[in-house]
């Protein structure tokens, strides 16, 4: 397995991370994920490690608790083994402080999840989300103090733009506190928006990029094909996981499998296989976090790497998912001989 920085930090993390958002089954939209049980969860990473592959992604707020509660007993006895990444901000109860980034719910999300995992440390520890209420310097101090107390050992942030992860980077080198040296992004063959704003911002300030729903929030697992209805088994299921997820129509999707499609055929790989290895080769990237309902689906990912598209068929799928992009950045298309594209 291939191992790369996590962005401007010393650790080194495997191109490819386990995420456990089909653990515990908990609730409409993460029973469409899946319902991994502990036994399913501990044979999962025993296959992860088999691969190389030593980083564990949750959140407190998948199936409230349960998928780090089964995260912990599954990597029970084999702490030093592995990396884990988990996530706080978004709401872990009915009161008014149980969601932000506050210094009151922060501390209180982290040794909640300290305890789920069964854990006295968090190797990255991210904010789920932005929150335009808590002054960035209260949030990032009390980051900065659980670094210290030996609680997280690095940061992260997710779905931020480009401004809030800016803005919180200089708060940080201003003060002297710890910073962000990762952001769990969405970014896939039917998402590139990451790439106007987000992954310019990573280059120039080594921020990586933790790469979630590389299948396009299940869009691309190759059954989702035009003419055919949808799959049972898939999220597409769900109404609620259509509303939260990423807005794409059913005819780009159409498209871009049928690009991959073509790749497919030319190099013997499947679908997901495709459309993460593309991802692997985007600059910025320094782990895909990718998520498997049973231990065939593990196995099938996995196998997305050790080997490389090439420059024309990753140019071919480049082209069938190319957007038109938001203002200002089709304008600064026009002045590439000052501002490169990073890709």
């Amino acid at each position: 397995m291939e191992f790369r920085q996590l962005g401007g930090s010393g650790l080194k993390v495997p191109v490819l991370s386990l995420g456990t958002g089909t653990f515990g089954g908990g609730g409409e939209l993460f029973k469409a994920w899946g319902e991994t049980d502990v036994a399913e969860a501990t044979r999962l990473i025993d296959i992860c490690l088999e691969a190389g592959v030593n980083m564990f992604d949750s959140a407190d707020v998948y199936s409230q608790g349960m998928a780090e509660e089964i995260l912990g007993a599954a990597i029970k006895g084999r702490r030093d083994q592995v990396l884990i990444s988990t996530k706080g901000t978004f709401r872990m109860g009915m009161g008014p402080n149980d969601l932000g980034s506050s210094r009151h719910h922060l501390i209180r999300a982290v040794e909640g999840s300290l305890k789920r995992l069964g854990t006295d440390y968090i190797d990255l520890y991210q904010l789920h989300g932005f929150d335009a209420i808590t002054p960035i310097e209260e949030v990032l101090q009390t980051l900065n103090d659980l670094v210290r107390a030996g609680k997280i050992r690095y940061l992260g942030c997710s779905n931020f733009s480009g401004w809030h992860l800016m803005k919180s980077l200089a708060i940080s080198e201003k003060y002297g506190l710890a910073r962000y040296v990762a952001h769990q992004a969405f970014y896939s063959l039917v998402g590139r928006d990451y790439e106007w704003e987000l992954m310019p911002l990573a280059l120039d300030q080594k921020v990586g990029a933790v790469v979630w729903s590389p299948l396009g929030w299940g869009r691309l697992t190759g059954k989702i094909r035009r003419g055919q209805p949808l799959p049972e088994q898939s999220r597409m299921q769900s109404q609620k996981a259509i509303d939260v997820g990423p807005p794409v129509s059913f005819e780009r999707v159409y498209d871009i499998v049928e690009a991959i499609d073509e790749i497919a055929r030319e190099t013997g790989k499947s679908v997901p296989q495709v459309a993460i290895n593309w991802l692997v080769q985007r600059p910025s990237v320094s782990t895909i976090i990718i998520g498997a309902r049973n231990q065939e689906q593990l196995r099938q990912n996995l196998e997305a790497v050790k080997w490389n598209l090439t420059t024309e068929q990753v140019a071919k799928l480049d082209s069938a998912s190319a957007l038109t992009p938001a203002y200002p950045y089709w304008h600064q298309r026009g002045f590439e001989e000052r501002i490169p594209s990073p890709v």
